[in-house]
């Protein structure tokens, strides 16, 4: 029997602060799925008795399976500040699946039984997809500069989470403010909580009290909550069998929608693991990939129609000095929260502008790490790998409702915005190489570029070849250019570039 090297604790302190962030992390992407399922005609014994279960056996599964990864690491490298990998539903992937699969599916077969089966399907799709990516993942995570793999990371976090949720914090002021304060002081300060409560949980209580002592939500809210309580029992299914019948008969063109953003998903697991390493916690990128993978399609076993992934909180995580606790304790919460229906109930009881401030912490944090993880003269790199993510952001929020007025802005934001994961890395390494004199990478990331334009993974609203050749025209002469520059250009270095 192996003698344990450190006594690594299955709960601290700090893990309550952890637990709270994924937790509201999880909560409110379940709460997005189950307005927006049931918004599209899917009814509720679908929503809450199979999707969100599904999704919750996942969640259990791999935030249990990142406490036993962070045990091993704490054991082989002699630490106990070592935090696990955070595990949920991916924010960009969930909108992808809810507009992308589930409503075509059920605009298609007309019939919610038939298009949820066409969702676990494209689910177990995304999981094979993540299994097999497991074998690439550790190539490229070393191939790729870390500054355009955290560049890319933190534009998701600077717009889909600490940006647009700042926008909630400014929904209820007295609320919001007060609640985020808390959070600052609590979090980013680390000043103590009154009664030593964790920061989050006491911001919580405090913000949801205001909100209703000063009328900002209607006490009928609880009630209504309360009126989603039930049993939603775990349902083994092999439903996705029927649905690939559909996803590789009538409804194959879904394929050219879940392979890249399949991919997108595999990749978003490989630059968190690597977030997490730039902050001392060095976890294997194959192995948390063929967790995910196998997360993935065990979800869509019970009923789950959209992936997981290792979650961007992680890091933020790691700034709360939470350990693996508060891992466990999130999924087996989701697991009760989910068999009773007390998902949709908290969700109504709690107002969005109370959650959003500690979500608000979690961008501030992976946009802070990221700079403080790479070389201060490869800060451009990190600037320019985010700027994909915003336009994406508009692309995502305004386009559909508002089209012509993104038309307005600029053409080119929605074409930045499509395949916004790979443009953010390729344009960071390709920086990254100019930086450091290295032409002839700098070429080849703009030929990677090319091929990804050229066949609809970037710049392109399907997978499709040459939906604008100018894109892949244009990397390809700035790959031409990299090349003529590296063999006849000077080598002075000019005296305004950065040093570290």
């Amino acid at each position: 029997m192996t003698k344990q090297q450190v006594n690594y604790p299955w709960f601290k302190k700090e893990d309550i602060d952890g637990f709270f962030a994924l937790f509201q992390n999880n909560l409110a992407n379940f709460v997005l799925i189950a307005v927006a399922l049931i918004g599209m005609g899917y009814p509720t014994s679908i929503v809450y008795g199979r999707v969100i279960p599904g999704a919750a056996v996942s969640v259990l599964f791999g935030n249990v399976y990142y406490a036993y990864m962070a045990n091993r690491l704490a054991q082989k490298e002699g630490r106990t500040d070592v935090t696990a990998l955070s595990y949920g539903i991916s924010t960009p992937v969930m909108f992808v699946y809810l507009f992308g699969v589930m409503g075509p599916a059920l605009a298609f077969t007309g019939d919610p039984e038939i298009a949820w089966r066409i969702g676990l399907a494209a689910c177990f799709f995304g999981g094979l997809v993540e299994v097999a990516g497991s074998f690439i993942g550790n190539w490229v995570r070393k191939t790729l500069p870390r500054a355009s793999m955290l560049g890319a990371l933190a534009g998701v976090a600077f717009t889909f989470i600490g940006g647009e949720l700042f926008f909630n914090v400014h929904e209820m002021p007295m609320i919001g403010f007060i609640v985020l304060a808390i959070i600052i002081v609590g979090l980013i300060a680390r000043k103590a909580m009154p009664f030593r409560l964790p920061a989050s949980l006491f911001a919580i209580i405090i913000g949801t009290v205001l909100a209703y002592s000063l009328g900002e939500v209607e006490m009928s809210r609880i009630a209504e909550g309360m009126d989603t309580v039930g049993v939603y029992p775990f349902l083994p299914t092999l439903g996705f069998i029927e649905g690939f019948q559909y996803l590789m008969g009538p409804m194959v063109g879904l394929i050219a929608v879940l392979l890249p953003i399949s991919i997108y998903n595999f990749i978003e697991t490989m630059n968190n693991v690597e977030a997490m390493a730039s902050a001392g916690d060095d976890y294997s990128a194959r192995e948390c990939m063929l967790v995910d993978g196998c997360g993935i399609m065990l979800g869509s076993l019970f009923g789950g129609v959209f992936p997981t992934t290792v979650y961007i909180a992680s890091v933020g995580s790691k700034w709360m000095n939470a350990g693996r606790g508060y891992s466990v304790i999130n999924g087996g919460v989701f697991l009760l929260a989910s068999l009773f229906g007390i998902v949709a109930a908290i969700s109504e009881i709690i107002p969005v502008p109370v959650i959003a401030p500690i979500l608000v912490f979690v961008g501030i944090s992976m946009v802070a790490q990221t700079f403080a993880a790479v070389p201060q003269r490869h800060f451009p790199a990190v600037v320019i790998a985010m700027f994909p993510y915003f336009g994406n952001y508009v692309m995502t929020r305004f386009n559909n409702a508002a089209g012509e007025t993104v038309a307005g802005i600029s053409s080119g934001i929605v074409p930045l915005g499509q395949g916004a994961m790979f443009s953010g890395l390729i344009w960071g390494a390709i920086v990254v190489y100019i930086i450091d004199d290295d032409y002839p990478k700098a070429a080849i990331a703009s030929l990677v570029a090319a091929a990804l334009a050229a066949t609809g993974f970037m710049h392109a609203p399907e997978l499709t070849l040459f939906y604008d050749y100018k894109f892949a025209a244009g990397y390809v002469i700035m790959a031409i250019m990299f090349i003529v520059f590296d063999r006849f250009g000077s080598d002075e270095t000019s005296e305004a570039s950065l040093v570290d």
